[in-house]
């Protein structure tokens, strides 16, 4: 297969198979979270503050993640976030109390940041340089088929049990993630997926034990500063769309388990068309395909305050998640490419900081012009956040690589 082919570094390959699983897990969860609060009885603001702490969580160990898998490695974090993940996910229909669900989703994002920076670490230093795209866009799809698959299964537990059960479910899958992390995860790995990157060392799942010359974490921002601007955004979103789009869609006529399923034509957008993204990302340039996305995705959040028919509902949805769930594979090759793989667990943390940053910012915002104004000013507000984008993608053009490596190779030629 051509899979195996392209993809021959196993380590890389129990990086894929571990996000595909962990989102079924959040699939399972994420679709009922808005319904399951609001049959609490908590009011928009409510839900959307309670987000707040599963944002806090990420804000506050997405660095110290970092940190910790220079000091213990890749698998040792990997396992501990995915245990950490799997019991918060698990009690959360347990807990009595507003503070009681408080405190499970902010654990529930201090260790699922620990996943993400972990995996995105050992990925992306040993994705070859040529095709971190496409490598990150493999990482993507397995995370987006992953978010296709657990809202069926959520929609099929809820159909024959409860909403307990598919949180409960959640936590049993997490945990087997972990297993197989600890069980197949080469802790020794050495050489990256392909041809090294020029210049840059590689890292394995182990701890590292040289840091000399690091870039300070002032230094690595602003090499990255469109990747996390993206992933702000994108942070800002999905923690707002995913809590407040399905409460929108049935003032306008959808039913609650029409709703249920949205994540998955959402995640379908982004499993279908990252891939191609992320091969034109690598050819012509990333930011200038993110600025692409985020004019698509600008034009597809407007059509939410038309369309209520749910067939168009879930094309439009589609094609937001087609977009905007696209451009973070691509920001994240772009980071990939824009540090020394020493500093890539420091970026990392960075980067996810500011996604974190993005859904603290995101739904008490949301929540508030919901339930104040409409729903109509809540999208709007949503696009004009994504034209914000595309303007500083123009003005912060020379970050992408592929237009300093263009300009390099035209200033030789003259």
């Amino acid at each position: 297969m051509r899979f195996f082919e392209r993809v021959h570094d196993r380590s890389i390959r129990v990086i894929y198979l571990t996000i595909l699983l962990l989102g079924i897990a959040y699939g399972l969860a994420v679709s009922l979270i808005a319904v399951f609060l609001e049959e609490r009885g908590y009011e928009e603001h409510a839900i959307g503050d309670l987000a707040i702490f599963f944002a806090s969580g990420i804000m506050l160990m997405a660095i110290p993640s970092g940190w910790a898998i220079r000091r213990f490695g890749g698998r040792a974090v990997l396992v501990v976030g995915l245990l950490g993940f799997a019991l918060a996910v698990g009690l959360f229909p347990f807990a009595e109390s507003y503070a009681g669900l408080a405190a499970l989703r902010f654990f529930d994002g201090a260790f699922s940041v620990a996943v993400w920076v972990a995996s995105e670490t050992v990925l992306l230093s040993r994705a070859p340089r040529e095709d971190k795209a496409y490598f990150t866009s493999l990482y993507a799809i397995a995370l987006s088929a992953g978010y296709v698959l657990g809202p069926v299964i959520s929609w099929a537990i809820v159909t024959v049990a409860t909403k307990t059960a598919s949180f409960v479910g959640a936590g049993v899958l997490a945990i087997i993630t972990a297993a197989v992390v600890a069980l197949f995860l080469d802790p020794s790995a050495a050489r990256a997926g392909g041809e090294a990157d020029a210049g840059q060392e590689l890292m394995s799942a182990e701890p590292a034990r040289d840091d000399a010359a690091r870039l300070t974490a002032g230094a690595v921002f602003w090499r990255i500063k469109m990747s996390c601007l993206a992933t702000f955004s994108y942070g800002y979103f999905q923690a707002s769309v995913v809590l407040f789009l399905p409460l929108y869609l049935k003032g306008q006529g959808l039913t609650e388990r029409q709703t249920i399923i949205m994540p998955a034509f959402f995640a379908a957008g982004m499993l279908l068309f990252c891939n191609l993204a992320a091969r034109w990302g690598d050819r012509v340039g990333h930011l200038r395909v993110m600025r692409t996305l985020g004019v698509i995705g600008v034009i597809t959040i407007v059509c939410f305050l038309f369309v209520q028919n749910v067939v168009l509902v879930y094309a439009t949805v589609f094609v937001a998640g087609a977009a905007l769930a696209s451009v973070s594979p691509v920001s994240l090759a772009l980071q990939g490419l824009a540090v020394p793989a020493r500093d890539l667990s420091q970026a990392g943390g960075l980067y996810n900081a500011a996604y974190a940053l993005g859904m603290l910012a995101g739904p008490p915002i949301a929540g508030r012009l919901f339930e104040r104004v409409s729903g109509h000013a809540m999208l709007l507000h949503f696009a004009a956040l994504w034209t914000l984008f595309v303007v500083l993608t123009i003005v912060f053009w020379r970050d992408d690589p592929r237009h300093r490596t263009a300009g390099r190779a035209a200033a030789s030629a003259s």
